[in-house]
């Protein structure tokens, strides 16, 4: 009897983390794919599997902090084909794009920074800190009793914060075009 429900326990339990695993997949396509993907590779040996020490802690923890200022910066970047016709990239600034080498032919004017792009920024901000710390093996490094407990809101929170933060994109849109995006136009077409 006791060993049947030790094992549906820890079926549930899979089961939850399935779940919101599932769940996170669709946040994830709000994320630079190169972040998310370093995340997600390093994650499970910085937690040692969820197996947490005092340092896995720390370096999870620094994986993390880094792992979202990546998301923050990368909604900055921009990139543009300059008049030696390679593709540059650059971060937006208030004056425009910066560094902007071979850029004769471009206005760099038109990718100043927009009110749009904090919103965005702060909303892949929450998208990640959501993937990160509501994945499985940090779940288990940090705060172990939460799978335990099967708690609704693991599986609640990733399509509600899902649903706000593609609203957010859907009303900001996402205008640059980073890395791993195709070059912006370099004709005279406004970026709102």
């Amino acid at each position: 009897m006791e060993i049947e429900s030790k094992n549906q326990s820890s079926t549930s339990g899979k089961n939850l983390t399935n779940k919101a695993v599932q769940k996170m997949g669709y946040l994830i396509k709000l994320l630079p794919t190169g972040t998310v993907f370093f995340f997600r590779f390093l994650n499970p040996l910085f937690t040692h599997n969820g197996q947490c020490h005092t340092v896995n802690k720390v370096f999870t923890g620094i994986l993390i902090v880094n792992c979202a200022f990546s998301c923050f910066i990368t909604t900055f970047i921009d990139s543009y084909v300059g008049s030696d016709g390679l593709v540059h990239y650059g971060i937006a600034t208030i004056a425009g794009l910066w560094p902007s080498p071979a850029s004769e032919l471009v206005d760099l004017k038109k990718f100043k920074i927009r009110i749009g792009d904090f919103v965005v920024a702060f909303c892949s901000q929450i998208v990640f800190a959501v993937v990160s710390l509501l994945d499985a093996d940090t779940i288990q490094c940090y705060y172990p009793s939460l799978e335990t407990n099967q708690n609704l809101f693991v599986m609640l929170l990733p399509p509600v914060v899902g649903i706000l933060a593609s609203a957010v994109f859907f009303y900001f849109g996402r205008k640059r075009n980073g890395i791993g995006y195709p070059a912006s136009p370099t004709t005279s077409q406004d970026f709102l």
